[in-house]
């Protein structure tokens, strides 16, 4: 253990960085005497921890003594300013690098309560049911009440295989549940896509580490070569607590080629530092939907705040987390680390989002995948192509099984021999859809999304307003930024010059068109 001059040693550092900060310049009188008081209030910590070590009913650690009056201090700040003791810190440095050893969760502090903000997924927590939103009351039976981050996340990471068990609450339990794991390494991939067909994609961004925008753009890349164009992204944050300040910079630029990313102000407001976009590589030839929720937080509502901003993606879904804040880490003299709020951040356009967070340009709740499944109205209608001895279409296929046509005028006009066990088999596998199948069946924020941006598309074939227009149109396209879209106005066409009309074939007097037969009282449920 080191002796205890060098651990006051220690202390002073870290509570002459956090208390007199700026007097390190040039000292005036007025500085020096603000310094002695504070030296005067570091004599009466020092007090008190020879009195605790001479007359303490136990034996104490004094290491133990100073980094407690450590985090004691810090603990009157802000709840993202943290002391990491020398083990702790070194886990923060291994994290941000995409793997280290745990469960797999990204946690907060919320109204004093450890909150899970995002299972990663495929981790241990992930496969046991913890779910974003969950509060974790216990580690391995002991109480989280008063614990930092930097404790939870020690006492939840540890050696491959070890047991641990978090003990979570959550709305509709009716008591607290406990979940039991093994930990894992944790390997953190920041980037999930999804190939949604038609040359749209989807790219789900975990979390800001070290190689987040470096992965982005291999992914869009890699679509572009299989489609030839990116036609629609849409790119998903929620449950992304945030990460590294330069990464969420590296994945705005992709979509941004002039203007400012993010600015940010500490404690003397005319020292302001702004980030401004790289006009090289910037992806603005497509629309984007960048899709957010409660939990999407720091370095996700950067790039939400920018792209919002500058008006190249729409922003769906809930009102995200409202963390506005930048930390720095320094690394103290005997290994300990120091993450401290340092400055606010604020989007292009000048807004803090600090306790307010990014609200979204169009507003759309997450909906029970079962719920909506049931809600949809499913029918077996009758048309042309089922009636028997129907004229032949165009590109109609022939019909070449007449097992198969048997089979189809069953289903059709006997339906009603179905039995429940029957239906039963019509319900589709999960397992046997495809990915875009199966995400756009288990989630209704990326359902919407997509159909968003597949519209979006269609307008702009049309020419309408607020998209770009066809090369060869025939009408002036009115070209505004892909992610907004005002009044919806259509262009008014000069009227044709008027010709003489051919007379019309002569048709019956009194023409008839056979009714199609009624459908069946009972619909077909598929």
């Amino acid at each position: 253990m080191k002796s205890p001059n060098k651990l006051l040693t220690t202390l002073l550092f870290v509570m002459t960085l956090i208390i007199l900060g700026a007097t390190f310049g040039a000292l005036t009188k007025s500085a020096l005497a603000i310094t002695k008081d504070r030296y005067g209030d570091l004599q009466l910590f020092t007090k008190v921890l020879n009195l605790v070590e001479q007359h303490y009913v136990e034996e104490v650690d004094t290491k133990k003594l100073i980094y407690g009056g450590i985090k004691g201090m810090l603990a009157s700040l802000d709840p993202h300013t943290n002391f990491l003791p020398p083990d702790i810190f070194k886990e923060f440095k291994v994290e941000t690098t995409g793997e280290f050893g745990g469960l797999g969760i990204e946690i907060s502090v919320q109204d004093d309560v450890l909150t899970v903000m995002s299972p990663i997924e495929d981790t241990p927590a992930w496969k046991v049911g913890v779910k974003a939103g969950d509060k974790i009351v216990e580690i391995d039976g002991k109480s989280t009440k008063g614990i930092s981050l930097a404790e939870a996340v020690n006492k939840m990471r540890g050696k491959k295989g070890s047991p641990v068990t978090i003990t979570v609450w959550r709305e509709g339990f009716d008591k607290p549940k406990k979940f039991t794991m093994e930990r894992e390494i944790i390997k953190v991939k920041s980037i999930k896509y999804t190939d949604m067909g038609d040359g749209f994609g989807y790219v789900r961004i975990t979390s800001f580490i070290e190689r987040t925008g470096e992965d982005l753009e291999n992914v869009i890349n890699n679509h572009e070569k299989k489609h030839g164009k990116l036609r629609g992204l849409i790119l998903d944050l929620r449950n992304n607590a945030g990460g590294l300040l330069d990464q969420a910079i590296r994945v705005s630029n992709q979509f941004l080629n002039d203007g400012i990313i993010v600015s940010t102000i500490g404690r003397n407001k005319k020292d302001k530092d702004v980030v401004y976009a790289k006009k090289d590589g910037a992806r603005i030839d497509f629309p984007a939907i960048v899709l957010i929720n409660e939990y999407s937080a720091s370095a996700s509502e950067i790039v939400a705040g920018a792209l919002q901003d500058h008006k190249r993606a729409a922003i769906m879904g809930t009102r995200s987390f409202g963390k506005g804040s930048v930390q720095s880490v320094v690394e103290l003299g005997d290994g300990a680390g120091l993450k401290l709020t340092v400055a606010r951040y604020y989007t292009p356009k000048g807004r803090s989002i600090q306790a307010l967070g990014i609200e979204p340009d169009i507003h759309v709740d997450p909906v029970d995948s079962a719920a909506y499944e049931k809600a949809i109205i499913h029918k077996k209608f009758m048309r042309e192509s089922d009636i028997e001895g129907h004229l032949v279409g165009d590109n109609e296929s022939p019909k070449k099984d007449e097992k198969k046509d048997e089979k189809k005028s069953e289903d059709t006009f006997m339906f009603w021999k179905k039995k429940d066990k029957d239906a039963k088999k019509d319900e589709e596998d999960d397992s046997k859809l495809s990915p875009v199948e199966r995400l756009t069946k288990k989630d209704f924020q990326v359902f919407q999304a997509l159909n968003y941006l597949k519209a979006w598309t269609v307008f702009k074939d049309m020419g309408i307003a607020g998209t770009t227009a066809p090369a060869k149109s025939a009408t002036p396209a009115v070209t505004t930024p892909a992610a907004s879209s005002p009044a919806v106005t259509t262009p008014v066409d000069k009227p044709a010059k008027k010709k003489k009309d051919k007379p019309a074939a002569k048709l019956p007097e009194k023409p008839t068109v056979p009714a199609a037969p009624a459908p069946a009282a009972s619909p077909l449920k598929k």
